[in-house]
């Protein structure tokens, strides 16, 4: 064996020890974090969550410090969200700790690699201690968190900039819940978090809330199929609740935002085609007199027109996710006779954080 060969055997030797190390202390720090997060979740009061919680964000910290971090799959840590981007370059790390008065606090940590610089980074979310807007719509940097839970990651490019669309949730208040939609991006080794790329009608946003019934669900989710993000329309229980967003609940039609030249731009009345994992669907929707009741469905598409659906039936038109040039045929050709509805003109707009919102072309449906 000659002494080249030799030597390439050695550095593959030494290679995979090397290797096998790393991945037996990614292991071992794991399991710390386990044994420190398990302690967190055990704490009884404020003053033993806050202490807890800093030995965990320490250890996690010095975890993240490691390249090995965006790979590993770091299974055992169950109350930690962790979701990575499909290109690989980007992963978050983030959880809450729920106060005593049931409020919550959340922590952040992004990781990703800079395939320009050829550099990993490790970036922390900090929520804001200054006051601000409960749905704050300005470009924030890494200091000024709003602070929620990331359960999505989208990544897209304008231009020649790669821009990651974020999903979350966060528990507003003790009445109602917010889901978001957010844009992160990255200049050097900083997060910004909003983009002016959120098209509602002629308006453009940087972040879009929808604030919702805590005795309800909301979903929000990104339908890769159609490529869109997909969400539940809310409206109130009953007209008189307008505006009191605490009341509001999914009125059994769906919007979607999909992205068109660099901008995710809002469709009303899509259809959304459900998934046949399941026979069943549950859902709570509001009766005549606006309260909610919990049905039963076959998970197949609901036609939220229709008089029998547990919504009493609305004046909506549909859009087939294919485009809303395409229409569904079964409902052209129904013989059900004619009935003539007023349209169903509600605002989407006030979803959004702005009083002054020219009203766009829709008004609210009478239930």
């Amino acid at each position: 064996m000659n002494s080249y060969i030799k030597l390439i055997i050695f550095f593959l030797f030494t290679s995979l020890i090397a290797h096998s190390q790393s991945d037996t202390s990614m292991v071992q720090k794991e399991t710390d974090l386990v044994e420190l997060l398990d302690s967190l979740r055990k704490a009884e009061n404020n003053q033993e969550k806050e202490e807890r919680n800093l030995l965990f964000k320490e250890k996690l910290s010095e975890t993240l410090d490691y390249e090995q971090a965006l790979n590993y799959p770091f299974t055992k840590l169950k109350t930690v969200g962790i979701i990575k981007s499909s290109d690989n370059l980007v992963r978050i790390f983030n959880w809450n700790v729920e106060q005593d008065d049931f409020t919550q606090k959340y922590y952040c940590y992004i990781i990703r690699f800079d395939e320009r610089k050829k550099e990993f980074q490790k970036i922390e979310l900090q929520e804001s201690n200054d006051i601000m807007a409960i749905k704050p719509m300005e470009v924030l940097d890494s200091k000024s968190w709003y602070g929620a839970l990331y359960y999505q990651i989208i990544p897209f490019e304008k231009g020649n900039r790669d821009i990651y669309v974020l999903l979350g949730w966060d528990g507003n208040s003790a009445n109602s819940n917010m889901k978001l939609i957010d844009a992160l991006s990255f200049s050097g080794n900083k997060a910004k978090l909003g983009s002016p790329v959120f098209k509602v009608g002629n308006q453009t946003f940087k972040r879009v809330f929808y604030e919702y019934s805590k005795k309800s669900t909301m979903s929000l989710r990104y339908d890769e199929k159609y490529e869109r993000i997909l969400m539940d329309h809310l409206s109130p229980e009953s007209p008189g609740l307008a505006g009191f967003y605490a009341y509001y609940v999914p009125d059994m039609s769906y919007d979607a935002f999909e992205l068109k030249s660099g901008k995710w731009v809002l469709n009303e009345d899509v259809v959304a085609v459900n998934s046949k994992t399941t026979e069943k669907l549950i859902i709570k929707a509001p009766d005549d007199e606006g309260n909610l009741n919990t049905v039963k469905l076959k998970n197949k598409w609901i036609d939220p027109t229709d008089s029998g659906s547990p919504t009493g039936g609305n004046g909506h038109s549909s859009a087939l996710p294919e485009g809303r040039e395409k229409t569904d045929e079964k409902v052209k050709k129904s013989k059900t006779p004619k009935v003539k509805k007023s349209k169903d003109k509600r605002d989407p707009s006030n979803q959004y954080p702005y009083s002054d919102l020219k009203k766009m072309k829709k008004k609210r449906r009478k239930w």
